[in-house]
């Protein structure tokens, strides 16, 4: 995937163009990473804001939307191409920021970018 790839919506992967994704649950490969607090565009860099709960130690993680695999508006949940540890190894995403800056954005995307195809678990 081009790194601009990784702040674009796939095409199949369900989401449609509009969709409200807050409060959805994000599940990583290997388990559930919480819900989406917020949707944003920073700068041409689509992103969730999403929400661990005590998962992270109460802290959120930013999740560029092109790692996206899959939208289920059924059961409102949002299926990612990386692991739980990907997501958490990411460059630390601080709340409190009044602005979002373009060279955090930036590295959050090269992160993502460099991390290996991720493979499905098997049960």
């Amino acid at each position: 995937m081009a790194i601009d790839g990784i702040w674009s919506y796939a095409r199949d992967s369900g989401h449609v163009e509009g969709q409200e994704l807050t409060g959805y649950t994000v599940e990583a490969t290997d388990g559930t990473i919480g819900h989406v607090d917020r949707q944003a565009d920073h700068f041409g860099m689509r992103h969730l804001v999403v929400d661990t709960g005590v998962w992270v130690f109460g802290r959120s993680v930013l999740v560029p939307v092109g790692v996206m695999t899959g939208v289920d508006s059924e059961s409102r949940t949002i299926t990612l191409s990386c692991t739980r540890g990907e997501v958490k190894g990411a460059p630390r995403f601080h709340t409190d920021s009044e602005t979002m800056d373009r060279a955090y954005l930036a590295s959050v995307g090269e992160y993502y970018h460099r991390l290996p195809p991720s493979e499905t678990p098997t049960t």
